[in-house]
């Protein structure tokens, strides 16, 4: 049979294996959310009023409903790497754990959850600034170290310093790889982090993301790393069951600390960090919204939107809360095909 029909049918049954696993969890995994009381804590009216009085019915709804998502993409890649250790044959196909590949995605997922799942817990403890988790600046220092180790591993290890730019080349920026490979990680681990603000929001944009990144890794032949996205595509599919309006968890940090980092690291891989801007539109105007609303505040004493992130305004003007998510996914939707067309079209006339 062809290579690549192999690697298709073991991308597609990892992705199946991972929505079936992550559903089979959620029940027992929601139970347990509500019998530890790990609920979402509303901020106060006085931080923000009018996030308060659109999301004050949402306190006390379980968070940290991500883990099921990163537990069950590790879980799925550390059992296939210890059978195939052991047995080899055909564990040896169903791996896709390797150097090149993907211990980098699968050391950040981890860390970054497990950071995330602190920061959720100091918020329902009512733990740090306000009672809030952990402050913005130390989540940003937590990006920048992330972000920092894996660019010394891209560029000493794997000695990468090429960044690719759409209908021009490849170009070798040496050491200011670094720098750029920093940028990347902590602005979309940023952005994924106040994406995840309605139900099903950033559960489905990211969908389209790694969808998107999935399809361009099998493209390249990085069978690994699409078979890793595609476990994530099915851990979110799973989540997304009990994620969407109304729904019974939340992401949590956990998640979307995890998932934005990886996000930023499968892109870097398949040196489609450029094309980010579409793949991941929507946490992309988000974390827009907010730098313009925090400037405009500081710089005029007015802000620009009723609430931020922008999700937020859209609800203060009317919309209703699925009519917003909804109409965000079909722009990601259009975003993603476009990043898609680029990204061939791209190949074709290279």
């Amino acid at each position: 049979m062809d290579l690549q029909v192999l690697q298709l049918i073991r991308v597609l049954g990892v992705f199946l294996l991972a929505f079936l696993i992550a559903l089979g969890l959620e029940p027992w995994f929601y139970k347990l959310l509500l019998k530890y009381h790990f609920a979402k804590q509303i901020r106060g009216v006085e931080d923000a009023p009018v996030f308060h009085e659109l999301h004050k019915k949402k306190e006390g709804t379980p968070t940290s409903g991500g883990v099921v998502i990163w537990i069950t993409v590790l879980g799925i890649a550390a059992l296939f790497f210890v059978l195939n250790y052991f047995f080899d044959g055909f564990f040896g196909y169903l791996n896709f754990v390797n150097r090149a590949e993907t211990y980098l995605p699968i050391a950040a997922m981890g860390i970054a959850a497990i950071v995330g799942l602190i920061d959720d817990v100091m918020g329902i403890k009512h733990i740090g600034p306000k009672g809030g988790g952990l402050k913005v600046r130390d989540k940003l220092f937590f990006y920048a170290l992330m972000s920092f180790l894996g660019a010394l591993w891209f560029y000493f290890r794997l000695d990468w310093d090429v960044i690719v730019v759409p209908f021009m080349g490849a170009y070798h920026v040496g050491f200011w790889y670094i720098a750029f490979f920093m940028f990347i990680i902590s602005a979309s681990a940023f952005s994924v982090n106040i994406t995840d603000g309605l139900d099903g929001l950033s559960g489905g944009v990211l969908l389209f993301a790694f969808t998107a990144l999935t399809a361009v890794a099998f493209v390249l032949h990085r069978f690994n790393l699409a078979t890793f996205s595609a476990a994530i595509i099915g851990a979110l599919l799973a989540f997304l069951w009990y994620n969407v309006y109304p729904a019974k968890f939340f992401m949590g940090d956990t998640g979307s600390m995890a998932l934005g980092i990886t996000l930023g690291t499968v892109a870097l891989l398949t040196n489609t960090a450029l094309l980010l801007p579409f793949f991941a539109f929507i946490p992309v105007i988000e974390t827009l919204s907010v730098i313009a609303q925090v400037i405009s505040k500081k710089l005029f004493g007015k802000k620009i939107f009723r609430s931020a992130p922008i999700h937020h305004h859209f609800e203060a003007i009317g919309w209703v809360e699925s009519q917003v998510t909804m109409r965000f996914w079909i722009i990601a939707a259009i975003m993603t095909v476009m990043g898609l067309v680029i990204f061939f079209a791209a190949r074709f006339l290279s």
